[in-house]
């Protein structure tokens, strides 16, 4: 049976949701037409897709089922002319009022593995559709999936709202506001799981272009005890910033490890 382009898509996503600091694996992504805006009720167009390249299109669009945005008070905005092609979704975001935006793609689910007549088989869905797996089926693991992929865009003069973080899987704090980030000045952001400081934790900051240099120009950084970490920025554009926790402890009972991630797409302006 072929499959569709949807499962496909939800597959290569889990793949990039599970292994997120790999060099070679697929990254997915929120790409903005701009962060930083002024004027009178200003919009913004957003690319989602999966690909190798950064922000390229050449793989998976990302589906949009869990999109969210927040607005400058922090309550919950609707995203307009959403689409799917075969490479991309966008999606729209008017700025209404002045202040900082937040646009999140955020999911939580399981994903299982069993035996069943002795062929292994794979499982992914939530914890309402556990009854899917039969009854018979032996050496069963199941692991939570929590992934959140964001980007933030400011109408004037920015704020905080939108930003406070929900308290569940891995997520960010920024000390420096994300759409205050100029080349050449160092910026600072703490990782939290479950609302605590995510400690020692590897976070990688990669600049967008990958397709049109030989160098990734890759940077792997680390939490300090208070789940912190410090980005200098050595050149303008945007930036794909990335951390995992794997076998954290799972917020349900039915799973018995848990596997987080977090994306979010940075812009840094020139001075």
């Amino acid at each position: 049976m072929r499959m569709s382009r949807k499962a496909a898509a939800a597959i290569a996503l889990a793949i990039a949701a599970a292994f997120p600091l790999s060099a070679h694996a697929h990254r997915a992504w929120l790409l903005p037409s701009a962060t930083v805006l002024s004027g009178s009720e200003p919009w913004i167009t957003v690319d989602a897709a999966i690909s190798n390249d950064l922000f390229y299109f050449e793989h998976h669009p990302m589906q949009l089922d869990s999109l969210k945005v927040f607005g400058p008070d922090g309550a919950e905005v609707q995203a307009q002319n959403q689409a799917t092609g075969k490479f991309r979704s966008v999606f729209d975001v008017q700025l209404a009022k002045p202040g900082t935006y937040r646009i999140s793609v955020a999911s939580d689910g399981l994903m299982g593995r069993y035996k069943l007549n002795g062929e292994t088989k794979r499982w992914r869905g939530s914890v309402e559709k556990l009854a899917e797996i039969p009854a018979e089926a032996t050496d069963l693991e199941i692991t939570e999936t929590q992934r959140r992929l964001e980007t933030f865009a400011t109408s004037g003069a920015p704020n905080e709202a939108a930003l406070k973080p929900t308290g569940k899987g891995l997520e960010l704090v920024p000390v420096t506001h994300p759409n205050d980030l100029f080349v050449g000045e160092e910026a600072s952001f703490k990782l939290v799981m479950d609302g605590k400081p995510a400690a020692d934790l590897e976070v990688t900051v990669i600049p967008g272009g990958i397709r049109y240099r030989t160098e990734l120009k890759e940077v792997t950084l680390k939490t300090d005890a208070e789940g912190t970490f410090k980005v200098t920025w050595p050149e303008p554009g945007y930036y794909w910033i990335s951390a995992s926790v794997r076998d954290a402890k799972p917020s349900t009972e039915k799973a018995k490890s848990r596997s987080a991630s977090y994306v979010a797409t940075l812009e840094v302006l020139a001075q």
